[in-house]
């Protein structure tokens, strides 16, 4: 395991109180680990937006299967960045709207792009990417 560096940290008593609470209902079970995570999640935010790391994420869609040829052209869609859509997973959800989880690999600027192709198309009622990191630079 690799060594550990302690730092202190100024902090009013109420946004320490409101943390407290935060990562108590959370689950945490001490501070560091929590602080850990929050600065883990503002590196991996900051390597999205600057767009050439190689990164993970998903695109989940939500869309109405009924919208005339839609289905053809979210496929046609992804078969266009087959390089970068790993796996896509399709779930029924009435008897109208279905949901689409796509998980994605390659340049951060890529990914958005293509989520943003998605997200755009008419017949899709909601969409969102979520950003991660394939975690090499986090310990």
């Amino acid at each position: 395991m690799e060594e550990m560096i302690r730092f202190g940290v100024s902090i009013s008593p109420h946004l320490l109180e409101k943390f407290d609470g935060m990562i108590a209902r959370q689950g945490y079970t001490n501070r560091s680990e929590a602080i850990r995570d929050l600065i883990r999640d503002r590196l991996v935010h900051t390597e999205w937006e600057l767009g050439e790391n190689e990164t993970v994420g998903t695109i989940t869609i939500v869309y109405d299967h009924e919208v005339r040829e839609l289905s053809e052209k979210l496929t046609e869609l992804q078969h266009q960045d087959l390089h970068s859509i790993v796996s896509t997973m399709h779930v029924h959800l009435s008897t109208h709207n279905c949901l689409e989880v796509s998980v994605v690999k390659g340049k951060a600027s890529v990914i958005r792009r293509i989520a943003e192709k998605l997200i755009s198309t008419r017949g899709v009622k909601h969409g969102k990417l979520t950003m991660t990191t394939i975690g090499e630079e986090l310990v």
